[in-house]
């Protein structure tokens, strides 16, 4: 029994969040979608929610909770939330609408996501920039040592063995006598 209930947990926590999504569009389609536009969501959803899918303990709350949080903080979902727009219920059923206030944070949530985006795709153009730049410096000061080494060798003169020296020495001293 201990087993059965430890294997539960562990499935539970195997899920990614976008797992947790994609089970969640799968199981109330009317409610969730993983693609194309999204609904807003009735207030209070999540403990719906939890008593429906206690009986199979899939998944746990607290990854129930995650994914919520993820799915209402998707840029589909919070471009959805405009005043006047209709709430669903689990089963596609009509749940209020959206008024002046929640639009208005949805579209400062918006705002301040895509900002945080752009800074990160600057920054992320930042650090190639950076690291292209460092990487053809090196290559170039690899290149200039290997170029110098090269032309250093061209002007050095060659050494002569002791050998090679006295065998020239005995030619040149034999001419002149």
């Amino acid at each position: 029994m201990t087993e059965q209930l430890d294997l539960e947990q562990n499935q539970k926590t195997t899920l990614t969040i976008k797992e947790v999504i994609a089970y969640l569009a799968e199981k109330f389609p009317l409610c969730f979608s993983t693609e194309g536009e999204a609904k807003p969501l009735k207030i209070g959803l999540f403990q719906e929610l939890a008593d429906a899918l206690a009986e199979e303990g899939k998944v746990s709350k607290t990854l129930l909770r995650q994914a919520l949080r993820n799915y209402t903080a998707n840029w589909r979902y919070l471009h959805s939330c405009k005043e006047g727009a209709i709430r669903v219920g689990l089963n596609g059923e009509e749940c209020g609408v959206v008024d002046a206030t929640q639009a208005e944070h949805a579209a400062k949530s918006l705002e301040q996501a895509k900002a945080a985006y752009a800074e990160r795709k600057a920054q992320q153009l930042k650090e190639q920039k950076e690291k292209r730049k460092a990487f053809f410096k090196q290559k170039a000061k690899e290149e200039n040592a290997q170029k110098r080494a090269e032309m250093k060798k061209r002007n050095e003169p060659t050494k002569a063995s002791i050998e090679s020296l006295a065998a020239l020495e005995n030619k040149f001293s034999k001419n002149r006598n």
